[in-house]
């Protein structure tokens, strides 16, 4: 049924319950995927950086460092693949999603989930891995805005000569908005282009991405249109390359 081939990715596991560490872990086992697991977040971030995870799921409420703290320690950390964290805990507010988008966190599970459930949400994750989430030519790697550049193989955004290393999904945003200049996006468009049907995210998700995205690139890219959704616009000329 999916088109991708398990035992070609890398998860890692983060709980301090061990229970449900070792059900989790059988049953993506099971699936065929390369599953590690850690206790805590320092462990964690040691795996991050010996195994290089293509997907984290990672619980909110631990001792020593919680998920939060990880999830942003991992994202400001040199030298670490750009995983997708996918946040896992009992706790739905509202409040909890945001702290866990604005740590760089990619999507958000509320427990107890079903196996099944989960397994579908990760392939859903995974694809986003390998599918195009915007219309620029795959012959494109480099978009150039004034002082901003857009590295699409490198995964890298610069702005006024300085390298930014941006969560997943803000870059996928970026990326996806600065494809058609002066195009506005619809707020479902976006969702469907960015984290897709089968992957469910809060109402305010976009909001909290593109707030992350103006403090780091600057208010002057990215436009409100209410009611609708979001422009990325400048004044000169795109240059690709």
């Amino acid at each position: 049924m999916e088109n991708l081939t398990p035992n070609n990715y890398r998860i890692l596991l983060v709980d301090d319950d061990n229970d449900i560490l070792e059900f989790l872990s059988y049953n993506l086992k099971k699936e065929g995927f390369n599953v590690f697991t850690a206790l805590n977040g320092n462990v964690a971030i040691e795996e991050v950086k010996k195994n290089k995870p293509h997907l984290i799921i990672l619980d909110i409420m631990m001792p020593e460092k919680d998920g939060i703290e990880t999830c942003e320690t991992i994202r400001n950390t040199d030298n670490i693949n750009n995983p997708i964290i996918v946040l896992l805990t009992a706790r739905g507010e509202d409040y909890s999603q945001i702290a866990g988008f604005n740590a760089g966190a990619d999507d958000y599970i509320t427990k107890p989930i079903k196996p099944k459930v989960l397994i579908s949400r990760i392939y859903a994750l995974l694809r986003r891995i390998n599918t195009q989430t915007n219309s620029i030519d795959k012959n494109i790697n480099i978009l150039k805005y004034n002082n901003l550049e857009i590295n699409k193989e490198k995964y890298i955004v610069i702005v006024n000569d300085e390298e930014l290393i941006l969560p997943r999904k803000e870059f996928e945003l970026i990326l996806l908005l600065a494809s058609k200049p002066d195009n506005v996006f619809t707020r479902d468009e976006i969702y469907d282009k960015i984290w897709g049907n089968s992957v469910v995210v809060g109402d305010r998700t976009i909001d909290v991405h593109i707030r992350k995205l103006r403090e780091k690139i600057g208010d002057n890219y990215i436009k409100t249109i209410k009611g609708v959704g979001y422009k990325f616009t400048d004044s000169i000329n795109p240059h690709y390359s």
